[in-house]
This record gives C-alpha cells, sequence and structure tokens, in this order.
C-alpha cells in the first residue's frame, strides 16, 4: 500500500492572534537575546561589585545554570518548536500552550535570581518544569507526526531536563555541580553534532546551487555516523572521567572526525554570505573543543577553559547562527546578513576566542572575563535591536 504523502505544513491560518504566539521562534528567540544580555550582565556586575547574584544557590552556580538552562534552553526550545513542525507536517505548537510553556520558563529565570524570596526548593522545582515540558510537547508531535528518527534529538532533550535535575540536586547537597554542567554541554553538543550535520550542509548546498558550483557538500554517509558515535562516546567519558587519558585519546579521534566531517561540506567557498559561512565556523568550535578537552589531562589547559570553548563557540555562536537565519526566513527578510548580523558574529567568535585566553594571563582574568563578556552581551544586543521589531510585528508573506 503506497503512504499517503504528507502535506505541507498549512502555515499562518492562525493570523488573528498575537503575532508573538503565532510561533515558537518569536517568543523565546527574543527572550533568549535578552537573557544572554542581562544574564552576563548580571554575572559580570556581581564578580565587581560583590553583588549577591543567586542567593543561597551561589553565584558561580547561577551564571553556569543560566547559561545552560537559561539562555540555551530557550534559544532550543525555539528551534525545535519551529523545526518539528517542518519535520512531521503538523501544525506548530502556537496561541495559549505555547504562552503557557513561555510563562513556565520565564518563572525559572525570575526565581532563580533570588531563590530564598520563595525558598530554594520550590524555586527548584518551578526552573525544573521547563525541560520537562518541553520534552513532552515535542515528544507528542513527534509521534503523532512519525519522525521516529527524530526521536534521538529529544534523548538529547532528555538528558538536558535530567541534568537540569541533576544540577539543583547537586548544589542542595553541597557538592560541585559540574558533573551535571558537562552533562548539559555533551548534550548541547550531540544536538549541533546531530542538527547542525543536516543543517549545514543543506544550507550551503542551496546556497552553492543557486551559484552554479560544481562542487557540493558530501550528502550524509558512513563517515557521519562513524562521527557521530565516537563523539557520543568521547563526550560520555568527559563528563564520567573528564582527567582520564582515554577521555583524550577519546576526545582526539572525535575531533578529528568531526573536523574531517566538516572539511566535506565546502564552508571555504561561502565567505561570501556571512548567513552560511557562520554556520561553519560556529560547528568549527566542536572539534576545537574536542581537543580542548583532550589537553586538560595533560595539564595544558584548565577545565574550565576547555569547557568555554564548547560552551561560548560551539553553542553560542550557533544558536546565535541560527537565531539570526531562522528569524530572517520565518519572517520574510532576505536570506542575507546584514551588516550588523555580522558584525555580531564577529563579536560572539572573539569572545569564544578570548575566553580560554584567561588561562594564559593569570593577572589579567578579570579584564579577561570582563572583555569577554562585552563581546557576549553586545553580540546579543546586536540581535536583539535588528530582530526585536521583526519578531513582535512582521509576519511573512502567505507562510510564517
Amino acid at each position: 500500500m503506497t503512504p499517503t504523502p504528507r502535506k505541507p505544513v498549512p502555515r499562518g491560518l492562525a493570523r488573528s492572534g498575537p503575532i508573538l504566539l503565532a510561533y515558537g521562534f518569536r517568543p523565546f528567540f527574543l527572550a533568549a537575546g535578552i537573557w544572554a544580555i542581562l544574564a552576563m550582565g548580571l554575572w559580570i556586575a556581581a564578580l565587581a561589585t560583590g553583588f549577591d547574584i543567586g542567593g543561597s544557590y551561589g553565584g558561580p552556580a547561577w551564571h553556569a545554570h543560566e547559561m545552560l538552562f537559561g539562555y540555551w534552553s530557550a534559544a532550543l526550545a525555539g528551534f525545535l518548536l519551529t523545526a518539528i513542525p517542518n519535520w512531521t507536517g503538523r501544525l506548530p505548537v502556537s496561541g495559549g500552550p505555547l504562552a503557557l510553556l513561555f510563562v513556565v520558563w520565564l518563572a525559572g529565570r525570575l526565581v532563580l535570581v533570588a531563590p530564598d524570596l520563595l525558598g530554594l526548593p520550590l524555586s527548584i522545582l518551578i526552573d525544573s518544569a521547563f525541560l520537562v515540558l518541553l520534552f513532552g510537547i515535542c515528544l507528542r508531535e513527534i509521534v503523532a507526526g512519525e519522525k521516529w528518527r527524530d526521536l534521538k534529538v529529544l534523548a538529547a532533550v532528555a538528558a538536558l531536563a535530567l541534568a537540569n535535575i541533576g544540577f539543583h540536586a547537586l548544589i542542595v547537597s553541597n557538592d560541585d555541580p559540574t558533573l551535571a554542567s558537562r552533562l548539559a554541554v555533551a548534550a548541547y553538543i550531540m544536538l549541533i553534532a546531530i542538527i547542525g550535520g543536516r543543517i549545514v550542509p543543506s544550507f550551503t548546498r542551496n546556497w552553492l546551487t543557486k551559484r552554479h558550483a560544481t562542487a557540493l557538500p558530501t550528502p550524509y554517509n558512513g563517515l557521519d555516523t562513524t562521527a557521530l558515535l565516537f563523539s557520543l562516546g568521547a563526550l560520555a567519558c568527559w563528563v564520567i572521567a573528564p582527567e582520564w587519558i582515554g577521555t583524550a585519546v577519546a576526545a582526539v579521534i572525535a575531533g578529528l572526525l568531526q573536523a574531517w566531517r566538516l572539511g566535506r561540506w565546502q564552508g571555504w567557498q561561502t565567505n561570501a554570505e556571512a548567513l552560511v559561512v557562520v554556520l561553519h565556523l560556529a560547528y568549527g568550535f566542536v572539534p576545537l573543543g574536542f581537543f580542548a578537552i583532550a589537553l586538560v589531562p595533560f595539564g595544558l589547559l584548565d577545565a574550565a577553559s576547555a569547557l568555554h570553548v564548547f560552551t561560548v563557540g560551539g553553542i553560542g555562536l550557533m544558536t546565535l547562527a541560527v537565531m539570526s537565519r531562522a528569524t530572517r526566513g520565518h519572517t520574510g527578510l532576505p536570506l542575507l546578513a546584514s551588516r550588523r548580523t555580522a558584525v555580531s558574529y564577529i563579536l560572539l567568535g572573539l569572545a569564544a576566542l578570548l575566553r580560554p585566553a584567561a588561562m594564559l594571563a593569570p593577572d589579567l582574568t578579570m579584564m579577561v572575563l570582563e572583555l569577554t563578556a562585552l563581546c557576549w552581551m553586545a553580540a546579543f544586543a546586536l540581535y536583539v535591536v535588528e530582530y526585536a521589531p521583526p519578531i513582535l510585528g512582521r509576519r511573512k508573506p502567505r507562510a510564517e
């Protein structure tokens, strides 16, 4: 029996409600950009003045949590709630359900700024709800759309939800939460490896085809699967035993495979369009991150610097790249990077390179951290200034 072909997503049907709730990228990408600025600003202010951010949760733990589970979870939600309708052919989550999910995310940010006001257990419970709800919504949509191969994406979301709960549990028990931090970062890197492995060569192929290029990205094959499996294994070793020599060996192998994978996507041909080339640059921090964590067991790089190669470079730059591209595409703007967007990419790339330099100049650590934070905040300020107006007031003609 021939399967019935899926109909394309009937976008734009609910055009009478608030535009902010018409599609997942709208509230979550805007909130991600704003929170990336505010959370970093609060953290640097706390470092500089001794301001008690996070109360009994602890300032360093609050900063780590709000990057991993505040900003990046919002960016992830915006992406998944926009991409899954394309994968499944179902209508996007919008209106009341989207508003409820966003309120849960926002409540988590507010209560953790001063968790002692409600009491630490209740504040933690409120924050923990968001990723669990996001997982449930995405699972429902993927199962209803029978897109079984995309369940591996949800495995990473489940790992993030567990990492968030584990992070809170370690804080409450006065233990070091870095194990949960590594699990969260590993989940994000696997998401970039899986989803980035789709969108980077796909968008590159589309761009090159329009310019009649003959050398196109290599289609997915066994090398990609091998790279993903070795990456998963290396990340698992890193989460459990970051200073083990075996972790270093596994990370080097994974880094080489990911670099080889990236090299097959023809990124060097895309330097004329920042919206495309930034995807390759952001993905490049995946192999760089593997090489960075491989240096830690030998004492050649400290664990925090290695972690930030993954977080600021890989996760941060990739989310900014995807948010700006998706916002342009889904609001009807040309898929061409403006000068402001290109500058935001440069600033965030600079932040990714600056942060590990704090180890190289211990006497200048605070200055390096402040410069890194300024580059980070400036990059996302440019995103918010440019894309808040279309997010809040522009619909794509005849489609989202």
